[in-house]
């Protein structure tokens, strides 16, 4: 049965007939990693894995909502002090909120809804939950929100009912994201563009480490703090650098002696980073994957040597690609454990995946897990 059918069926059982389907997608991040809080570039594409929702308006003030993953049903008002205690029913009371302090129009409504998006993957689950009920609510209760705010509805989301500071990628890629499309979008001014992605011959798979060394806090903040300081350092000679994105390598040269060690080396990857994600523009308009691909390789260099966010799984993984003549490879997401994100020619695919598979039980003790991506439309009525 379906996905679809499934939550019909719970629907039916539930809250009887009725009711439209919306859905929305999680994303991967083709090239880009820790450059949206320096203001720079990121290129991420929405997956054909994602949340949907069944949904009705029931006349009342309440949201009766059941979770087919978690198969738990939760109810809840729409006012502050409502917020519900399960953490899976924050999200969809969140956006409730949030699309209500921009003016809009949210009444009480009867949900289903499920998942295919795998959990702790960095596949962002969460953001595909938050813009599925995002678009839904704009579109039953004719609210006319653009979908940039949209895309702020679910961040505000993360930010004010999950405890999660957020950058706004996940959730622009899950409402805009395009089939056969990339998306460029620069973090500083939310200019954006699609660029194609099409590439027959290759598989893009994604190996996931099954990995979960925290993100800490302490480690993302400390990063954070190295590239504002960077950023700091080179201002005093260049006052129109508003963030690390507008730096040139030659101008964080000429702070070398002043800043730490530490703070250089990150510095150092974020302006690498942010050119690669031209290049890597710059040769999907040609068709040239195999540049895209080695863009992949220096950038999970750049990210295990001079931003070390890496772990040993992950470096295996890459090691193990370049070796089986992947075309790219790197760690996507934050770091310190998840999944490679891997564009691997047709005919390499099954070696290369028997391989990683065989070779990290081998050497970590648990088999790695799989996803084959393909780029996918963002939020969107079901029909």
């Amino acid at each position: 049965m379906s996905m679809k059918d499934k939550i019909q069926e719970k629907f039916q059982t539930l809250f009887g007939d009725g009711g439209e389907v919306f859905a929305s997608a999680g994303r991967i991040n083709l090239i880009g990693e820790h450059t949206d809080y320096n203001g720079g570039y990121v290129f991420p594409g929405a997956i054909d894995k994602g949340i949907m929702a069944r949904i009705k308006p029931n006349g009342t003030g309440k949201v009766r909502a059941f979770s087919l993953d978690y198969d738990e049903y939760c109810e809840f008002g729409l006012c502050e002090e409502d917020k519900p205690d399960q953490a899976w029913a924050r999200y969809i009371f969140g956006v409730c909120r949030e699309t209500a302090k921009r003016g809009g129009k949210v009444e009480g409504f009867d949900t289903v809804f499920a998942g295919d998006v795998p959990l702790g993957a960095g596949l962002s689950s969460s953001a595909a939950l938050e813009s599925t009920f995002a678009y839904a609510l704009n579109c039953l209760f004719n609210n006319n929100i653009d979908k940039f705010e949209l895309a702020r509805i679910g961040q505000s989301t993360e930010h004010n009912y999950c405890g999660v500071m957020c950058g706004i990628m996940d959730q622009f890629a899950s409402i805009f994201g395009k089939a056969g499309s990339l998306i460029r979008l620069n973090c500083k001014t939310m200019e954006y563009k699609y660029f194609p992605f099409d590439p027959k011959g290759y598989k893009l798979v994604l190996i996931d480490s099954c990995v979960k060394h925290e993100l800490a806090s302490s480690a993302y903040n400390k990063r954070r703090a190295s590239c504002e300081n960077a950023a700091a350092a080179i201002r005093k000679n260049h006052p129109d650098v508003e963030c690390l994105s507008d730096a040139k390598r030659v101008w964080l040269d000429e702070v070398r002696e002043e800043i730490p060690e530490e703070d250089f080396l990150r510095a150092e990857y974020v302006i690498g980073e942010v050119q690669r994600v031209l290049d890597v523009c710059d040769a999907l308009e040609r068709g040239d994957y195999e540049t895209v691909g080695e863009m992949m390789y220096q950038t999970h260099f750049g990210l295990s040597r001079l931003y070390e966010v890496s772990c040993d799984e992950l470096d295996f993984l890459v090691k193990l690609a370049r070796r089986c003549d992947v075309t790219g490879s790197r760690v996507m997401g934050g770091g310190f454990g998840g999944c490679t994100i891997n564009l691997v020619k047709d005919e390499l695919y099954d070696n290369f995946t028997d391989t990683a598979v065989k070779e990290f039980t081998a050497k970590f003790g648990h088999a790695p897990k799989l996803y084959d991506v393909v780029i996918s439309d963002g939020a969107r009525k079901v029909e």
